[in-house]
């Protein structure tokens, strides 16, 4: 497991392009018949990917040393979101077959979690994001038709885009975990511009359906001190409260979204004028 210290707004202005992707770059989430994982000590959040492929995967209960508990979900809640072929996840003995682009979610004190692809011809891809929990919500699997879809912009700003919103308070309870995807239509190339941050939540953006030469220009910081990344295919971004988290890619692509935090309010943003951009 990797761990990322949290970053003070006025430190990551001092930062060059290695130190930003240092900090707040998640780069090879996906390994063959393993599951990656990035410990986040801002909200404590934990995000990766897992990728059976010929084995399943299970979160072993030595994870549980990582989080100071006798297994990995004992404390923990944790969302998903199907980027590859058809999954099949045992938890704690019941079994949720996730297709591609389908989500589950694992409520806390869930001991035993296996991972397995359906087809190892095309194996599964799972991104998921764990959050501290204090409660036990019931598991379950939310498809793409149940993900509260919302579509916004226009082709006139390249931004036309539809928001699918699987882990949120109108579609099941959680803790604290908000999860969804986000899909470009083609020609469009912005996300969430004009641009904001939210003090009382952090976000990760996880990026995919983009080809090996493509490229998302993933701006973060301060409002008045901007920076940016280059982000590549299934790559992902940590973004701190004090950041904003927007990206215009070279293509069209999908991306997931993830937030932890003070409330579970989808929009209570703070909201930055575009004059006020630096």
């Amino acid at each position: 497991m990797q761990i990322r210290q949290a970053i003070h707004s006025e430190h990551a202005r001092t930062l060059d392009t290695e130190g930003l992707r240092r900090h707040f770059l998640v780069e090879d989430i996906f390994q063959p018949d393993a599951a990656t994982l990035t410990y986040s000590q801002i909200d404590r959040i934990i995000v990766g990917g897992i990728h059976p492929v010929k084995s399943a995967v299970r979160f072993a209960p030595e994870l549980g040393r990582h989080t100071g508990t006798d297994f990995f979900l004992q404390r923990r809640e944790l969302g998903l979101i199907n980027i590859g072929g058809a999954a099949r996840v045992t938890v704690d003995g019941h079994v949720f077959d996730v297709g591609p682009r389908e989500a589950l979610y694992v409520g806390q004190g869930a001991r035993d979690v296996t991972f397995e692809s359906v087809d190892a011809g095309r194996p599964a891809r799972l991104w998921f994001n764990c959050a501290p929990a204090h409660t036990a919500y019931p598991h379950r699997k939310v498809t793409l038709a149940e993900a509260s879809p919302e579509t916004l912009g226009s082709p006139a700003t390249s931004n036309r885009r539809t928001i699918h919103k699987f882990l949120v308070p109108d579609v099941l309870p959680t803790c604290q975990l908000l999860m969804g995807m986000t899909q470009l239509e083609p020609g469009s190339l912005w996300n969430t511009m004009p641009c904001h941050t939210h003090e009382r939540r952090m976000e990760v953006y996880f990026y995919f359906d983009m080809n090996d030469d493509a490229a998302v220009f993933h701006m973060l910081g301060e409002p008045t001190q901007t920076r940016h990344l280059v982000v590549r295919n299934e790559q992902a971004v940590i973004s701190p409260s004090w950041s904003i988290h927007s990206g215009v890619g070279t293509q069209a692509y999908t991306f997931i979204w993830g937030m932890v935090g003070e409330n579970q309010v989808f929009k209570d943003m703070d909201h930055v004028p575009m004059s006020a951009l630096r």
